[in-house]
């Protein structure tokens, strides 16, 4: 009996956490990859991971949209529309689309944000 439980044991420990690093987005991006994608379109001349600069930090982003299931959906539509957006200035200007139309990228720098 003893080792039946023990199996039953490591099964249901293994199985819970491959759920759970299935379940947490923080754990999937690749952060070398996003941050080469912001630094190629200048998304750090505006922004800065911890403190606010022309733009809001990604701290602050992070912040915003945390435990909101369609917070990555959102970072998303920031980064690939050109909406108006208000400056910690007070000025509103266009914001940049990056340059990249691949969901994974997208996906990947949406997660690196969020993960801030």
């Amino acid at each position: 009996m003893k080792s039946r439980f023990a199996v039953g044991s490591v099964l249901g420990f293994g199985l819970t956490c491959a759920a759970l690093s299935f379940s947490n987005p923080a754990l999937a991006f690749d952060e070398a990859a996003a941050k080469a994608l912001a630094k190629k379109n200048d998304c750090t001349k505006c922004h800065a991971v911890d403190k606010d600069k022309k733009a809001t930090s990604y701290k602050k982003i992070a912040a915003k949209y945390k435990g909101k299931p369609d917070g990555e959906a959102k970072v998303i539509k920031n980064i690939t529309v050109a909406s108006k957006v208000k400056l910690t200035d007070g000025t509103e200007e266009e914001h940049k689309v990056i340059d990249t139309k691949d969901p994974k990228a997208l996906a990947n720098i949406a997660q690196w944000i969020l993960a801030q």
